[in-house]
């Protein structure tokens, strides 16, 4: 069974920093596309970022387009979320997820196989 672990999350003022990592488990990490998704109180899971398996490829949602990083490591079987210029209505539970198949958009959550249990990450004003 494949594992994700999220670590990072935590307490910041707006303006600052945070970087998020995922630790997956298992053989395969470097063929899975990943994924950080989000949920704020009240509201929907969201797509924020995503990279391919080889990292060449990457994709942003509108709200945190040249805010926010995603970067992996397979020799690590680590994917991050550098996460800058915070604003508080990115405080949310932040989620990473693997996808399986090749060639999605992998902004949508049925594109994902398996799924983290998140970290907190709450910006304060």
């Amino acid at each position: 069974q494949v594992q994700l672990v999220e670590s990072g999350g935590g307490l910041v003022q707006a303006g600052g920093s945070l970087r998020l990592s995922c630790v997956v488990s298992g053989r395969y990490f470097s063929n899975y596309a990943m994924g950080w998704f989000r949920q704020a109180p009240g509201k929907e899971r969201e797509f924020a970022a995503a990279i391919s398996w080889s990292g060449g490829t990457k994709h942003y949602a509108d709200s945190v387009k040249g805010r926010f990083t995603i970067s992996r490591d397979n020799a690590k079987n680590t994917v991050y979320l550098q996460m800058n210029s915070l604003k508080p209505e990115d405080t949310a539970v932040y989620v990473c997820a693997a996808a399986v198949a090749y060639g999605g958009t992998y902004h949508r959550i049925a594109e994902y196989d398996y799924w983290g249990q998140g970290t907190q990450v709450t910006v304060s004003s």
